[in-house]
């Protein structure tokens, strides 16, 4: 069994470095709020995000079988209706998470 002053160091160094690690964001955001990059990253994220959950999605599809391709059209679709409605990035995922396990549940 390893001494008291032992254990008593290694909890301190796993705490010191559970701190750091989650102070270290912080004092790295108060700089990056005035940088153009995170200024761009803010504006550009959301859309591509979608592009890439979109693109996800339309891999996996099978576009030779109705019971496959019509739910994940519509789903698609409604997606990109609930976006273009909204502009809520948020509620367009899942709206079309939504449709799509509603339309595959009930495809025959």
């Amino acid at each position: 069994m390893p001494e008291t002053g032992y254990m008593a160091a290694a909890v301190a160094v796993c705490t010191a470095i559970t701190w750091a690690l989650r102070a270290l964001p912080f004092a790295v955001l108060s700089r990056l709020r005035q940088s153009p990059l995170a200024a761009y990253l803010d504006t550009a994220m959301p859309a591509g995000i979608m592009v890439i959950l979109a693109a996800y999605t339309l891999r996996g599809a099978d576009w030779g079988a109705a019971s496959s391709a019509g739910p994940t059209a519509l789903a698609l679709a409604v997606t990109v209706g609930v976006h273009l409605w909204l502009r809520n990035a948020v509620v367009s995922i899942l709206a079309g998470t939504a449709a799509c396990i509603a339309l595959t549940a009930l495809a025959p």
